[in-house]
């Protein structure tokens, strides 16, 4: 469920910084002469790219193993902090939206980290930082239940996000030097659904780690889980880190990394000289120099489109902070024995829907995409609202991740497409401060709601919870609905 995976967010986040990327290698790889070498069709392009370097399919194995690893500690760590620690369902929920929110802080700075180190020191340094965390954050059951291991988690927390917020930034330079730059988009795309491929996979295992009941049945034959515990799943994720962290520093190194690079040429730049040269209009009004100069925190459309965003992307923050225990609290253990699958749903449906309604929907109008895709998210929930149902339940994720495909990728085109030419990274990169926004915020009052609504013991009313969430969430879809017109015009200004 985008980033649990929608876990979206984590997941809008990468698409994010995925397409930023792709961005920046056309601006460069477009400051060369024209060829026809540069005009490749898709079938060269997939040549290319399943021909590249070692060093290429290491960054996107570590993609893979970090789906498995980070998804599979976020799915379950509500339910880890709140009951294996005792934190409280309000406690843990605040925790998790400072993780994650901090998440998102660090991605901004690390990128800049990444740079100074180099594709496989990043990694190298990210992977071993994330790997003290997991570690830490798996072995606190065993100090004492309390403010001790209360505050170890919190630490394990802020080390993760850390490492995290180098490690994310470095797979992007790795994605983006080592294979031919023509590539560069499908490159990215690749990147993305290899990531929701580790998530696939981490929702299917988590389960038979977790819980000692049948994980697979066929007929007399049987598997029983290992019933090690969410313990003994946060172990299994700091195994896999630590085997991507001896991966890169064995098959990574020093030699394949410099052999590996492509060596793009570099784009011609401005000079100071030049910029100073620059003589701005005495005619334009004093809202276009203001726009000038602040760029998109002055653009009035930009922030309308971003923060009316805001309400249904909390429901995308409800997947890790409220799904779960309302899952564990609301069915019965045979559906909560497998909770992992009915998340994984979620990334199984964005691998498939996102690169086909992509293809099918790219003459539709952008806007008009993200007022469809945010009004099937948000309307989705009101079949939560007769109260708990498996089928319903299964058909809130598709529909919901349905809802998500169409319009999480085409939020990053509007952002682009709305932005100034020389202003696309200044305006993707503020384009995520309402989705860190949404997931604190968020964890600021879920646990509690959910205490109210939805007890651990006592009677439970998790239709009128799911009613109020999806009111809320209703508020984005309409707002764009009202703002369409205003918002398109502002599109064709930009061009």
């Amino acid at each position: 469920m985008e980033d649990e995976v929608t876990l979206e967010e984590e997941k809008a986040e990468i698409e994010a910084a995925s397409v930023d990327e792709a961005v920046q290698s056309h601006a460069e790889t477009s400051q060369k002469e024209p060829s026809s070498s540069d005009n490749i069709s898709l079938w060269d392009s997939l040549k290319l790219l399943f021909m590249a370097s070692r060093a290429f399919w290491i960054v996107n194995l570590v993609s893979f193993g970090d789906g498995i690893a980070y998804f599979g500690v976020l799915t379950l760590l509500t339910r880890y902090l709140g009951t294996d620690l005792a934190m409280g369902t309000a406690r843990a929920g605040l925790a998790v939206s400072l993780f994650t929110g901090l998440v998102t802080l660090a991605v901004a700075g690390g990128g800049w980290v990444a740079d100074k180190l180099g594709v496989r020191r990043a990694l190298l340094a990210s992977l071993g930082v994330i790997l003290i965390g997991r570690a830490l954050l798996a072995f606190c059951p065993h100090l004492e239940i309390g403010s001790m291991a209360s505050f170890s988690a919190v630490a394990a927390l802020v080390i993760m996000a850390l490492g995290y917020g180098v490690l994310e930034p470095s797979m992007y330079s790795g994605v983006k030097e080592y294979p031919d730059p023509r590539t560069a988009a499908i490159s990215f795309s690749l990147l993305y659904a290899i990531m929701n491929l580790g998530i696939v996979a981490s929702n299917f295992i988590s389960p038979y780690l977790r819980t000692d009941s049948s994980f697979i049945q066929l007929g007399a034959f049987s598997i029983n889980g290992l019933g090690l515990g969410i313990e003994g799943v946060y172990w299994a994720c700091a195994i896999i880190t630590l085997i991507m962290f001896l991966g890169v520093l064995c098959f990574l190194t020093r030699k394949v990394d410099e052999h590996d690079r492509y060596v793009a040429p570099q784009a011609e730049k401005e000079t100071a000289a030049e910029e100073a040269q620059e003589v701005e209009d005495d005619s334009a009004s004093w809202w276009d120099r203001l726009v000038k100069h602040l760029g998109p925190l002055a653009d009035k459309r930009f922030l309308f489109f971003i923060f009316m965003l805001l309400p249904v992307r909390t429901l995308f923050a409800h997947q890790w902070l409220t799904i779960p225990d309302y899952v564990f609290r609301c069915y019965p253990p045979e559906v909560a024995n497998k909770f992992e699958w009915l998340t994984g749903l979620n990334p199984l449906v964005i691998c498939v829907f996102v690169p086909l309604f992509a293809a099918l929907t790219h003459k539709v109008k952008v806007i008009d995409m993200m007022l469809i895709g945010t009004f099937v998210s948000a309307a989705t929930t009101f079949l939560l609202v007769p109260g708990p149902d498996l089928t319903r339940l299964v058909l809130y994720v598709i529909i919901f991740s349905l809802g998500e495909a169409l319009w999480s990728s085409r939020f990053l085109e509007y952002v682009a497409a709305l932005a100034p030419t020389g202003k696309v990274g200044a305006y993707m990169g503020l384009a995520g401060i309402p989705w860190f926004w949404a997931k604190f915020t968020t964890g600021l009052y879920s646990g509690t709601v959910l205490d109210i609504f939805v007890p651990a013991q006592g009677v439970q009313h998790s239709g009128q919870m799911w009613f109020i969430y999806a009111l809320i969430a209703m508020i984005s879809p309409l707002a764009l609905l009202l703002g369409r017109n205003w918002l398109l015009r502002g599109e064709k200004e930009a061009h």
